[in-house]
């Protein structure tokens, strides 16, 4: 089972997008995926749909270690579940801390899930806290979409630092979202990146197409399958598929 996890420091740069889309085609290939959304905002929940089941929660989880099968729920895509946010996703730093968890705790949890699935991929909320650790130990990648803007050449250098100070530099794996070459100043910053040798060749253009996602609340390949989005996110998946996989 491998476990991928979606983030970066800061929102708004097309991380739940490209997780959706991952895990969507994940799925479509053949491998049994889970999706799990401890994104407080729910995004990925939303796009797919689903809603969490409200006799258990990932704080009851926790606090009475029920197993994490309980909070799985099915999507409408062959192949695909997901635990969707509930509401005590919002307070998971302060449920880890009250229960003494160590940065072990999520992948105990996922653990129970060996043999199940052959992807996880986690949407994760932004910042540094302890659930961040917890998911980054869990992780055999991190996956972290940077748009190209100066600003976010100092976020990625932050988180960078971040995991050699961890001792998790290989896990952290990048890709450019949002990008349009037609700005130079795009172009300077992926060149640039580029020599840093974390970053996958394929990148997800500015489209409108990702954006439609909350609209026809899908992955972009089930409602524009033809579109430039869909073969933008198809050429991305099968790099990081054979990146990871290798």
């Amino acid at each position: 089972m491998f476990v991928a996890s979606l983030y970066n420091l800061k929102g708004g740069v097309g991380k739940t997008a490209s997780c959706v889309n991952f895990a969507y085609m994940a799925a479509k290939d053949g491998y049994k995926t889970l999706i799990w959304d401890l994104d407080p905002q729910g995004a990925a929940s939303f796009y797919y749909k689903s809603e969490p089941n409200a006799k258990t929660s990932i704080k009851k989880i926790i606090e009475h270690g029920h197993p994490l099968q309980d909070a799985i729920c099915s999507t409408e895509y062959e192949g695909l579940d997901i635990i969707p946010a509930d509401h005590s996703v919002r307070k998971m730093d302060i449920i880890l801390d009250e229960n003494n968890a160590s940065k072990k705790q999520l992948r105990n949890l996922l653990r129970g899930l060996d043999g199940q699935y052959d992807f996880v991929f986690i949407d994760c909320p932004p910042g540094f806290s302890l659930l961040a650790d917890n998911i980054f130990f869990a992780s055999d990648a991190v996956l972290m979409p940077v748009i190209p803007t100066t600003l976010s050449v100092r976020t990625y250098e932050l988180v960078k630092t971040y995991f050699q100070d961890k001792a998790e530099l290989d896990k952290l794996m990048c890709f450019f979202t949002m990008a349009d070459i037609r700005k130079n100043m795009h172009n300077e910053v992926m060149h640039q990146l580029y020599k840093d040798k974390r970053f996958f060749e394929y990148y997800i253009p500015n489209l409108s197409d990702v954006e439609k996602m909350g609209v026809h609340r899908a992955p972009v390949e089930k409602f524009a399958p033809s579109g430039y989005a869909a073969t933008c996110y198809r050429a991305l998946w099968r790099e990081i598929k054979e990146g990871v996989l290798e």
